[in-house]
């Protein structure tokens, strides 16, 4: 496909893996600044500049934040493509221009600067900017809140990664979840709900055609703290991004590209044009809580009489400005209905460890160098 020979040679090389920092996206900004409006919206607790983006000059309002949870960057390099996208003047010019005239794009690439430095999902303060949406303690939960109140979006854009944890009951894993959030406790079907569903839907079609069955929905249960559910109530079509895993992607490059195209098919530049029923949405499997990392079966463990499984889970670990990824030892047991992103089946292998330790739930598997060479195999 054409859209996807031209990501191939032109996303935005700039920015890779999973830690993205302010220091990072600013002279990337900079390439844009005379054809977009380039702005700071304010301070961070540490008085980092969070930087803002408008394209487009159209009167629908588009606000679009992401890196409010610090670790999580996948969107943010998913956003720079789309800036990159719109910035050249090769492919699907019409459907370039007639964005431009339509709409207003406000873009906060990186709200949590403090936290994308630390790499971590809280602010500088050790707060969870999505669950400060009615205390607006935090200056960055102030700014978003400010730029919302001004702007009254016509559709904001929550974008955010989620753990490898969730998949379906099929056994595939969540590539990318949406959800259209609550507006009140019964989870009403607002008008603005439905909007948000309907848009869910359109970026779901395009996406079935990449990656059938890994499209996922959050469960909505309301909580007036988060942000999407904040503004949700205050009318404001609000849909929730979450950039998930794809096999062998643990740096988040191919999630990105289902991203970046999730965009372009919201915006209608791509895509085919359909009419679209919000109830499509409820089609959309949920997600569960069912993957792990990796899980090796029917280990023969020295503590243990008969084989069992053993899950494990890889801790994101700051060091020298890379993320490494830590086994830890998750869960030891019969894990039927758990599914692993790797997967070993030992057979009852008499033992997995040369150490005199017993394996236990939440200590690194690079203690028990047996297992590590297992997971390190595949």
């Amino acid at each position: 496909m054409e859209i996807e020979s031209w990501y191939c040679n032109n996303f935005e090389t700039g920015l890779k893996g999973r830690y993205v920092t302010l220091e990072m996206i600013m002279p990337l900004l900079e390439k844009y600044r005379d054809k977009f409006e380039l702005s700071v919206s304010g301070l961070s607790e540490n008085g980092k500049d969070i930087p803002q983006i408008k394209i487009g000059s159209g009167k629908k309002i588009i606000l679009a934040w992401s890196q409010m949870h610090g670790n999580e960057s996948t969107t943010t390099k998913a956003l720079f493509d789309l800036m990159k996208f719109l910035d050249q003047e090769n492919l699907f010019q019409n459907e370039i221009q007639r964005f431009l005239r339509t709409y207003s794009l406000y873009v906060i690439p990186m709200l949590n600067p403090d936290g994308a430095g630390l790499y971590t999902r809280e602010n500088a303060n050790k707060v969870d900017l999505n669950r400060d949406a009615q205390d607006l303690s935090q200056s960055e939960s102030r700014i978003l809140r400010t730029i919302f109140n001004k702007l009254k979006p016509d559709l904001c854009l929550n974008l955010h990664d989620q753990r490898t944890i969730y998949g379906f009951d099929d056994g595939l894993p969540a590539t990318v979840s949406f959800l259209s959030p609550a507006a009140n406790e019964v989870r009403s079907l607002t008008k603005a709900r439905k909007r948000a569903m309907e848009d869910i839907v359109k970026m779901n079609q395009y996406l079935q055609k990449m990656i059938p069955g890994q499209v996922g929905r959050y469960d909505d249960s309301f909580n007036s703290a988060c942000v999407g559910d904040a503004f949700q109530m205050a009318g404001a079509t609000t849909i929730l991004f979450e950039a998930g895993h794809y096999r062998n992607d643990y740096h988040r490059e191919k999630t990105r590209e289902y991203i970046f195209y999730s965009l372009l098919a919201l915006f209608d530049i791509i895509g085919e044009k359909k009419v679209i029923n919000y109830r499509s949405y409820f089609n959309i499997p949920e997600n569960r809580k069912n993957y792990r990392d990796v899980i090796i079966r029917n280990a023969k463990l020295k503590q243990s009489d008969n084989p069992i499984d053993v899950a494990i889970h890889y801790s994101e670990v700051l060091k020298d400005e890379k993320i490494t990824f830590e086994p830890i030892i998750d869960q030891m047991d019969e894990l039927e209905g758990l599914y692993g992103h790797v997967e070993v089946d030992l057979k009852g292998s008499e033992t997995l460890t040369n150490t005199d330790k017993n394996l236990t739930v939440g200590v690194k598997v690079l203690e028990y160098k047996d297992i590590w060479n297992i997971i390190s195999l595949f």
